[in-house]
Parts: C-alpha cells; structure tokens; sequence
C-alpha cells in the first residue's frame, strides 16, 4: 500500500513539475507578453512567470488542489494543441501543394525590411497579436474547473430499483448509503447534519455508511456533530457503519482517536461491522467487510458460506475490489465507495485502463449478485468533481 501511494504521489509530482515549464512556455505566448517584451527572450520569460507566481502562492495555501488545476490545464492545452496542428495538416494537404513564398526574386521586385516605419512602431516592441488558443484554453478551463466545483459541493439523490425472488417478510425495503464524507474537506459537521435530514426525509428503513466517515483534517467536534446526527435516524432498522482507508488517519494530527470516534458511533447507535455479520429483524443479513487495507480481513466466503441463502443478503465493503469472490458467493446486493465516481475525467480514465477498482462508479450484475458503486457525498482533498457528482443513493428492493 505504501509503494502504491509513492508510486501515486511521485508520478503526480512529476506530472506537476513538467506542467509548471509546458505552462510557462505558453504563458509566454500570449500577445500581451510579447508586445511588452519586444525581441528581448529574457523580458519574455521572465514576464510568462508572472502567472505562475499566481499558482506558487495557491500552491502555499492548497497544493492539491493547485497542482490538480496546474495537470488538468497542460493536458487540456496539449491536446487543444494536438488537434490545431491536425487539422492545419488538413487542411495544407486539401489545398495542395503550397504556394512558395514570394522572396522578390522572380518578380525582381525588391522585399522591404520590416524596420518598423511601414507599421508606425518605431520603438523596437512588437505588434500586439492576441494568442487565441491561449484566450480560449484558459476560458474552457475555467468553465470546467467551476462545473467542477458545484458539482462536488452540491449533493444530489441517486435512485436504484432492485427486485428481489427472496421473501423479504416485507413489501419494499428502503435502503440509504451514504460514503465518503471526508468530514473536513467539503462538508462541516453542521454541513453533515443537513444532507442527513435529506436523507432522512426520503423515509429509508435502514442507513448503511460505507466508510471514509473522516478523514485527517476532521476535528473532534465535527466528527461529534456528525455522530449527533446519525442518532437521529428515524429508520426502523438503524444505522451500519464499516470503516474505509482513510477512517483510523494516515498522519495521527487529529484530536481525537480511533477510540474516541468508535465511542462516538457506539453512542449514536450506530452498529460497527468489523467482518460482522448481523440477521436484521429475522428478515435479511447486513455483512460488513474490514477494509481491504486491513491484513487481518477475513475473506467473503467464509463470512457468507454459514448463513442461510433463502434471507437476503447485503455486503457493505468501502472498496470495490473483490466482486469475483463476492459474487461466488451469491450475496443479492453489494455497496461500495472509495471511488469517489473516478473524480475527475482524466483520473477516471486512468483508473479504468489501469483496472484499479473492479468498478469506478454505478451499477453492475454479475451473476445474481447486484453491485453498486457510490461516488461519496464528498471527496478526499480534491474539490472538483468532473466525471461525477456528489450523490447519497436510495435503494428500493422489492419482493417480486
């Protein structure tokens, strides 16, 4: 897990610093620049720094963020780039062979030199050319970037339909997920406690939280709150917690402990499923998975190979990265996180050819076991969202 992360920070550290001189080398494109620079390159490149001045002082207040913003704008500007000099390409073989340059020679006429006089600059500065790609670049980058940011600070209902053969001993169950909340990040505690009356409101019989509760920035009074408000469900059947990646820190800088949250939960009534399994009213089975960052996690079959396959049975496991052995099992319904929806359009790409996660986001069948992946109701440090958006689902199973 720690060579994974190296292995994800130094590739983005990179990705950074090879942005910082691609953007630089654009910056000093733009018709302003050279206009003020004239023929001097080093009046031109000291002027392209001063955007980037702007970023290094974003850096110091969020480098994630800035450095998010920094890959996204090369790339985006590589490939507006790529297709220019396509479709130039086009367009140059369509009209045939060039016309060569008319040097003077065959007319005999003499070519002027630009001294300026013919322009009116006599002052030695260019004429001032707009840099049009540049202009247009920046402006799509910033209508993505804050599509981006509402998208992640605004919550919206996802709504799946399952139907079940089982006899659920009810009509309809109502299932609500919620996952990585990442308290610290984008939601407050106070922020928490208001999606949850949302979620409430859609009248769910039972509320499976699905890890990465916290995160390293939380504080002990928003991790409160946030159990505060989970003692108000008003579900029949309560409220199961299991824990993700980020749950228990990475950095030991918060105020409060492992322990303390535990406590916290506890207190609410909140049922902690540690490779548990609980039968819920004698009608369905909640089994809820340790991390897959955990070395002592006990594999699905054996939690599931004792339990009775006529009642319903539900996984809750934060990653989704075990469905082969899941569905073997021939669990109905399994909810996962982690994902975050592939966040971002470039990342969510990679983690597809990359095969990170068995599935970044959404639904899928496999066998007869239904798997369902939630893109979080916030993220981990990341504040834009561009190949998803911030979700709670709402699950209804019926008896067919």
């Amino acid at each position: 897990m720690n060579t994974m992360w190296g292995m994800i920070f130094g590739g983005a550290a990179l990705a950074a610093i090879g942005s910082v001189i691609f953007l630089w080398s654009r910056f000093c494109k733009f018709g302003i620049v050279n206009k003020l620079a004239g023929d001097s390159k080093w009046k031109r490149r000291l002027l392209g720094l001063i955007p980037m001045l702007i970023f290094v002082v974003f850096m110091v207040i969020n480098l994630v963020n800035t450095a998010i913003v920094m890959i996204h704008m090369a790339f985006y500007w590589l490939i507006a780039e790529l297709i220019c000099l396509i479709i130039r390409k086009i367009r140059r073989k369509g009209s045939g062979d060039a016309v060569p340059a008319d040097d003077g020679k065959k007319t005999g006429d003499a070519v002027p030199a630009d001294d300026g006089k013919t322009t009116g600059h006599t002052d030695g500065r260019k004429k001032f050319r707009p840099y049009w790609l540049g202009i247009i670049v920046l402006a799509v980058e910033l209508c993505y970037f804050s599509v981006g940011w509402y998208l992640d600070h605004h919550v919206w209902e996802t709504d799946y339909q399952l139907v079940t053969e089982k006899d659920l001993g009810m009509e309809k169950l109502r299932i609500a997920q919620v996952t990585d909340s990442h308290i610290g990040n984008t939601l407050d505690g106070e922020d928490f406690a208001r999606e949850m009356e949302k979620v409430y409101a859609a009248e769910p019989d039972i509320l499976f939280i699905t890890g990465d509760f916290v995160d390293d920035g939380t504080t002990k009074e928003d991790m409160l709150r946030c159990c505060l408000s989970l003692a108000g469900f008003p579900g029949k059947y309560g409220v199961y917690f299991v824990y993700g990646n980020h749950d228990k820190g990475y950095f030991n800088n918060r105020d409060f402990t492992y322990e303390d949250m535990e406590k916290a939960l506890t207190a609410a009534g909140v049922h902690i499923l540690k490779d548990g399994v609980e039968l819920v009213d004698d009608k369905f089975y909640v089994v809820g998975r340790r991390d897959r960052s955990m070395k002592e996690r006990e594999a699905i079959g054996k939690m599931v190979e004792v339990l009775d396959p006529s009642k319903y049975i539900i996984i809750l496991d934060h990653q989704p990265n075990d469905y082969a052995a899941e569905a073997a099992t021939g669990a109905d319904l399994v909810l996962s996180g982690h994902t975050h929806g592939g966040q971002l359009i470039i990342m969510n790409l990679v983690g597809a050819l990359t095969g990170a996660n068995d599935r970044s986001y959404g639904m899928e069948v496999r066998d007869k076991t239904t798997f369902i992946v939630n893109s979080g109701i916030s993220d981990w440090s990341i504040k834009f969202k561009t190949g998803c958006f911030s979700e709670y689902v709402i699950i209804d199973v019926t008896q067919k």
